[in-house]
């Protein structure tokens, strides 16, 4: 993160910890650390569970669509102890925010170790807690964007369909899709994106990511926004058609998507008809009624 590091007061965890990510062996969750003491997991937010080891899930959750809760069990399963005392102490200054050193906050610089400490792996999920525990608003997650690395923004658009309920976050969506770093515009695409950019926007990030290479599966509600789009598939179209004529092979998922495009849009639900009234119609036999 581009921000003056200036290093808050020394933590407990020792520098000396036991390293994480795919290299390190796990510790045995619920284990005693070193000195014997079994660290304590402070809530994530008031309401929330402690950190503490989960059945390992059967494959990796995506932090933009895990639920929050999910996310913080996932963690706590697979980190060691060193690494799970270290969020919870970082989940806890967030939640205890404003608390600041210099210009930032401390949860911020928290932001900029979390690779280190939880290894890169598990590095985006703990990003994203520590931003939901500190209730980062739009204003809060525009400056962690704006002068984190690349990691961190990517964490930052991955915790948006988290934090953000609007689109006031749009200009980091359409900021990262104008980058040429896969891994920006890969989330650009993601659940927050497929929410909030219209219809124009997000027909060229579709085409962004055939250019730089992200398969169309990353694109978040996909199936939902490109069927009957035909607009789309006319972008599609000259995209494939330019391929060819450069003598380069058309990747498969635009065809994909283009027959997509092509089919009929599904029809809107219909309106619903006038209640059946509970006044009987009058006939011959109704005493009121006139014979025509």
């Amino acid at each position: 993160m581009n921000h003056p590091r200036a290093t808050p007061a020394t933590p407990a965890t020792p520098e000396t910890a036991t390293p994480t990510g795919p290299e390190a062996t796990p510790h045995p969750p619920g284990a005693p650390a070193a000195d014997g003491t079994t660290p304590a997991a402070p809530a994530l937010t008031p309401a929330a569970p402690a950190l503490t080891p989960a059945a390992p899930a059967t494959a990796p959750l995506h932090p933009a669509t895990a639920p929050i809760a999910e996310l913080h069990r996932f963690l706590g399963a697979r980190l060691d102890t060193t690494a799970r005392a270290w969020l919870d102490r970082a989940l806890a200054e967030a939640a205890a925010h404003p608390g600041t050193h210099g210009p930032i906050s401390v949860w911020e610089l928290r932001l900029a170790e979390a690779g280190r400490r939880c290894g890169a792996a598990h590095a985006d999920a703990a990003r994203v807690l520590i931003l939901y525990a500190a209730h980062a608003d739009t204003e809060a997650l525009t400056r962690v964007y704006e002068q984190g690395t690349a990691d961190e923004r990517r964490a930052v658009l991955h915790a948006l369909p988290h934090l953000v309920p609007g689109p006031g976050a749009r200009p980091l969506v359409e900021d990262a899709l104008r980058t040429n770093d896969t891994r920006l515009v890969a989330a650009a695409v993601g659940p927050y994106g497929a929410r909030h950019l219209d219809a124009h926007a997000w027909r060229h990030a579709v085409l962004k990511c055939l250019f730089t290479g992200v398969p169309l599966d990353r694109v978040a509600d996909l199936a939902r926004r490109a069927r009957g789009d035909a607009e789309l598939a006319r972008m599609l179209g000259d995209h494939a058609d330019e391929r060819t004529a450069a003598g380069r092979p058309v990747p498969e998922d635009l065809h994909r998507v283009r027959v997509l495009a092509l089919a009929p849009a599904e029809p809107a639900p219909a309106e619903p008809g006038p209640a059946p009234s509970s006044t009987p119609s009058h006939t011959t036999d109704d005493p009121h009624g006139k014979e025509s």
